[in-house]
C-alpha cells in the first residue's frame, strides 16, 4: 500500500446493500480505513477505542452521538473522542475515510 497513489472512490463499493470496508493502514489500535454505505444503511451503535475522524468523500451521512446528530456531507470531516458511543446513517450512497488515532 505504501508509495502508491490510490483513487479513493475505487477502494470500496456501495452497490450492494452491505457495508464495504478496506483497511489501508493498521498499527495497534490506530488505523486508516475506507468505508462505503448504501443509502439508508446503518452502522449500529458502537464505541471507538481511539479518537477518530471521518472524512466524507462521497455522499452524505448522519453521525449520531447519544441525543446529538451531525450531518456530514462530501468534503466535510467530523472528529470525535474515543469511548463515545455512536452510530452512522447513510443519507445517500456514502463513502468515507475513517481515521483512528
Amino acid at each position: 500500500m505504501y508509495y502508491n497513489v490510490l483513487e479513493l472512490k475505487d477502494l470500496v463499493d456501495n452497490k450492494e446493500n452491505i457495508l464495504d470496508k478496506a483497511v489501508l493502514l493498521e498499527r495497534g489500535e490506530s488505523s486508516l480505513s475506507a468505508i462505503a454505505l448504501k443509502k439508508h444503511e446503518v452502522l449500529d451503535s458502537h464505541i471507538s477505542v481511539c479518537d477518530a475522524c471521518a472524512y466524507v468523500f462521497e455522499g452524505e451521512a448522519e453521525f449520531h452521538f447519544n441525543a446529538e446528530k451531525f450531518t456530514v456531507k462530501k468534503g466535510e470531516l467530523i472528529m470525535f473522542e474515543k469511548e463515545k458511543e455512536h452510530s452512522v446513517l447513510a443519507l445517500k450512497d456514502t463513502k468515507f475515510l475513517l481515521i483512528k488515532i
